[in-house]
């Protein structure tokens, strides 16, 4: 007669397969070959926990293929946590990276708005003016409200006109009068008043 094995019998089983097959995925992110990284990436995109090892690699990683992996598993786990492990490297010197991220922050936006709404009272410039490009190719609702927020508050002109730039893609009527107010708060710059009145143009032609 068989005796079919209890769940609690079939997980102690299986769970010492699943370790160990993780933990190897995780010893392929630092293969030599960027082959053996790049299928690493992809497998562990489907294992909520290796969020962290992905974000520890993609720091170093220098193989574009490999690199686009683990962002595309990073996107795949789509977490707060991964999200706040990718916003650290919005500061990064490596522009190629930077941009990367940027692109992977838009998609995953539900997860990425509370971290950009942080880092738009970053006291960094060009961090604001990153969460702000995030911002303007994020399809969520909460977009246009931040951005409205920035070009009302934001001391820095560079800001506001990333902010000026969303707005006129994804802008309302309502953005009109904050728009308005930001031309007569930067009355001495004269770029300020030109794009804020393309912007509004663009608007009303929606």
């Amino acid at each position: 007669m068989l005796v079919k094995p209890t769940a609690r019998q079939r997980a102690a089983c299986e769970s010492p397969a699943e370790t160990i097959d993780f933990d190897r995925l995780v010893r392929d992110l630092d293969d030599g070959e960027c082959v053996v990284r790049r299928r690493a990436a992809r497998d562990l995109g489907e294992i909520a926990a290796a969020g962290p090892h992905l974000v520890g690699r993609l720091a170093i990683e220098t193989e574009p293929s490999a690199r686009a992996a683990i962002l595309s598993a990073l996107i795949r786990l789509r977490s707060v946590e991964v999200v706040d492990g990718l916003v650290a490297f919005l500061r990064s010197e490596d522009v190629g990276l930077r941009n990367a991220v940027i692109e992977a922050l838009q998609e995953m936006p539900e997860e990425a708005l509370p971290s950009l709404r942080l880092l738009l009272t970053d006291s960094d410039s060009d961090v604001r003016i990153f969460a702000v490009n995030i911002l303007n190719g994020l399809c969520h609702p909460g977009m246009v409200p931040c951005l409205v927020e920035v070009i009302a508050t934001d001391s820095h002109v560079n800001v506001c006109m990333a902010a000026v730039d969303g707005l006129a893609e994804a802008g309302d009527v309502e953005a009109i009068p904050p728009l308005a107010a930001l031309a007569r708060r930067f009355a001495d710059v004269p770029f300020v008043a030109f794009a804020v009145a393309a912007a509004t143009r663009r608007i009303r032609g929606h």
